[in-house]
Formats: structure tokens, sequence, C-alpha cells
């Protein structure tokens, strides 16, 4: 599965964005689905991820009850809504594919779209 990420930008402290990863390939149902960012010089840090379905989600603390993931199987895309933003979530974003089920380590994922650069100021 081939995927790309789309819909970052500039937004103000406390505003909003939501990211898509729109994804090729008939099977796109049988992937589960992450997000992860990567700040400069910083690691690529994990921020959530969706079922193959889409009944189940997971987040790490950091973003929790602030970012939320959901999927569209017919329009094979992913998307992440981000609100209440902060200078700190300023990265670039990248979504990411596995087969099956979700996983948080970006060692387990092995299908990576071009990451889409998120800037928020303060």
């Amino acid at each position: 599965v081939q995927l790309q990420a789309s819909g970052g930008g500039l937004v103000q402290a406390g505003g909003s964005l939501r990211l898509s990863c729109g994804a090729s390939g008939r099977t796109f149902s049988t992937y589960a689905v992450g997000w992860f960012r990567q700040a400069p010089g910083k690691e690529r840090e994990f921020i959530a991820a969706i079922s193959r379905t889409g009944d189940s989600t997971l987040y790490p603390d950091s973003v929790k009850g602030r970012f939320a993931i959901s999927r569209d199987n017919v329009q094979n895309t992913v998307f992440l809504q981000m609100d209440s933003l902060k200078p700190e979530d300023t990265a670039v974003y990248y979504c990411a594919a596995r087969h099956l089920l979700m996983a948080r380590y970006e060692y387990e994922y092995n299908n990576w779209g071009q990451g889409t650069l998120v800037t928020v100021s303060s």
C-alpha cells in the first residue's frame, strides 16, 4: 500500500488542523494505520494508531484528548484531527501502515508516506 500525507500548515497555538493520509490499493481495509511525528533534533514519536476497521485506537498521553484518529475505508483515507495545538506540536507528521494489527513502534510499520509539516506559532 502506498501512502500520502497532506493537510499540514501554519496554525496559531490553540488552533486546529486535520491531516489526511490517502492510500492506494484495494486492500487498505486490511491495514492498521499509525501517525508519527518528528520535531527538529528529536526522534520520531508515536502519535496515534487505528485498527483496520476503525473500532480501536491508541494514543500516547502527550496527545490524548487533543488528537483524534479516524478512517474511511471507502475513501481509503485516515484522518488525524488535531485540536488545542501547542508550539511543541510543531513537527513533520508521517502516516504509516502495517498489515492487520495496530502498533506503537515505528519499526513495526513497513509502509510510510512522505511527511507533512505542521508549524504551531505561539
